[in-house]
């Protein structure tokens, strides 16, 4: 078996492929990656979009959200210091229950990664209706013009094109534009407490008008877990870092430090400066001039012009830094399913700036297709905070198996209590996903099976072709899977968040997600894939060449 320094060299290409990716990005690089993709378009909408769900709890919010997202990154810290490989989040459910699992969570990866830079387009489209030039990108109904759809393709070519020159360029290229993404919210934040804070607006309409169902709801509904999102930037980026096992738990921990600053101050600001007048009506009616760019609208409302013109610029800067990371993360997650064997081994091939091109490709048509069947910014962030957090949540099932497991396998990090953290994550990521709703986990449920009918046809050809990369699609350790999905959905159907029939009286139907998840999570790590087996699924997937860099 290869030593554990030599799998975590690897991410060699198939036979023929003749070229590695490279191990050229250092903490600063996998840091700035993990907060530029945190710090988005989520900062421009995320505060307005909360306090209209929860009114000014949605501080309280946030700080679930902010729990929620710690306790995650606490597990991916262990996983990327244990397996640092390219895609991480798509492949440790592979190691820990086989081919089926590694499947079903790669596609949620991938599903996740593919849809947001798209959600990145369609901010910086929003924001830019302030200019003349930009009036006609969105109809009425917030849906792409004609001429909305082609600037939107033209922005998506920009972000492949920049990641087709390299890792390097895009570390120092999203580098810069990080330093600007945290200097911006930075400065709004000072300069709105400084000259509009309104202590009064917390408790005026009531601090929490919507009581605990709307602080619930805020959490999934209005961005606010989008938003937190992109701690793992720095997992899928693992097989090109040049210090995987130091830098990737430092970068992941970090990251989420740093965001959740940001956001939760954000929040503050926002509601203190916003004039009595612009919610009269209630929390639920907000409204001032410019509502459609929260924060630059809200800058001209009190007289900050110069703020405003600051703002949209922004508005630019950082969906854009996030965008062309989450391409970057998207090919590398495809490259991870075809290692796995679950993509043909195309998406394996590298160019010579060590860049897997036709996963950047299938990127770019993908984030166009999602410009069609998803017109919305908000329907958007609905429909990738449940496939994001049903992605996160294969972590700490493979976590808790490979604890069992392999419990003297070296890691870089050693997650303190982490048998309590790991189901206890398992159950809030369930949690999160109940709390967005059934309207949109039903159409979640539809992405899952075309997942299953593109991978699975693939693995079924694979087998039956007896291809060199044809996964083992091991039913017995994923046979809680099926169990977890269709429960999941059947609650979300009969609870009351997001059009569900409401049968199960609330704080009811949380227990019984809760209950379900425990049960769900003890059942899996029983019967995960024995130690060798492991052993062997690590080796064939993660395995140098002699050759290999």
């Amino acid at each position: 078996m290869a030593s554990v320094d030599q799998l975590v060299q690897s991410s060699a290409p198939p036979e023929g492929g003749g070229r590695s990716l490279r191990r050229e990005v250092g903490l600063i690089g996998l840091l700035w990656a993990s907060v530029g993709s945190i710090i988005g378009s989520g900062w421009l909408y995320g505060a307005k979009n909360a306090v209209m769900v929860a009114g000014p709890a949605a501080l309280v919010s946030w700080g679930i959200g902010a729990v929620a997202i710690v306790l995650l990154a606490f597990v991916h810290a262990e996983l990327g210091g244990l397996f640092p490989v390219a895609g991480g989040t798509a492949r440790y459910p592979h190691y820990a229950f086989g081919g089926l699992a590694g499947m079903s969570f790669g596609w949620f990866s991938w599903l996740q990664a593919a849809t947001v830079a798209p959600i990145e387009v369609e901010a910086m489209i929003g924001y830019a209706g302030h200019w003349d030039f930009a009036k006609g990108f969105l109809a009425d109904n917030g849906t792409l013009t004609v001429s909305g759809f082609v600037v939107a393709v033209l922005l998506m070519g920009v972000f492949v094109a920049v990641n087709f020159l390299g890792v390097r360029v895009l570390a120092h290229t999203n580098s810069a534009a990080t330093w600007l993404k945290i200097f911006i919210p930075l400065l709004t934040i000072f300069v709105l407490a400084l000259t509009n804070f309104h202590g009064g607006n917390f408790t005026s309409h009531g601090f929490a008008p919507f009581g605990i169902k709307g602080v619930l709801a805020a959490i999934s509904t209005s961005g606010i877990i989008f938003a937190l999102l992109g701690f793992e930037q720095a997992i899928q980026l693992a097989g090109e870092s040049r210090n995987p096992k130091r830098d990737i738990p430092r970068a992941v921990l970090g990251s989420v430090a740093i965001g959740t600053l940001v956001y939760v101050l954000l929040q503050v600001v926002f509601i203190a400066a916003l004039p009595a007048g612009a919610f009269a009506h209630g929390w639920e009616n907000l409204d001032f001039p410019g509502i459609s760019g929260p924060f630059a609208g809200l800058a001209t409302l009190v007289g900050l012009g110069w703020l405003s013109w600051v703002l949209y610029f922004d508005a630019i800067v950082s969906p854009g830094g996030t965008g062309l990371i989450y391409t970057t993360s998207t090919s590398r997650i495809s490259y991870g399913l075809s290692r796995n064997g679950y993509a043909p081994q195309l998406f394996e091939r590298v160019d010579r700036r060590g860049v897997p091109w036709f996963g950047l490709t299938i990127s770019f048509v993908t984030g166009v297709v999602c410009f069609l069947p998803f017109p919305s910014w908000q329907e958007l962030v609905g429909f990738i905070t449940s496939a994001s957090v049903l992605m996160y949540a294969g972590a700490p099932l493979a976590f808790g198996a490979l604890r069992r497991r392999l419990p003297d396998r070296e890691r870089s990090y050693r997650l303190p209590f982490g048998d309590v953290v790991a189901p206890l994550s398992f159950v809030v990521a369930s949690l999160i996903i109940y709390w967005t709703g059934w309207h949109t986990l039903a159409r979640l449920g539809i992405a899952i099976v075309i997942g299953y009918l593109l991978l699975g046809g693939y693995a079924a050809y694979a087998v039956r072709k007896g291809l060199p990369n044809a996964p083992r699609l091991d039913w017995r350790p994923a046979q809680w899977l099926p169990v977890y999905l269709l429960g999941l959905g059947v609650l979300s159907w009969q609870g009351g968040f997001g059009e569900g029939a409401g049968r199960i009286p609330m704080w009811w139907d949380m227990a019984l997600v809760a209950a379900f998840a425990l049960g769900i999570y003890l059942w899996a790590i029983r019967v995960a894939l024995p130690a060798d087996a492991i052993e062997r699924t690590v080796e064939d997937v993660e395995v140098v060449d002699e050759g290999g860099h």
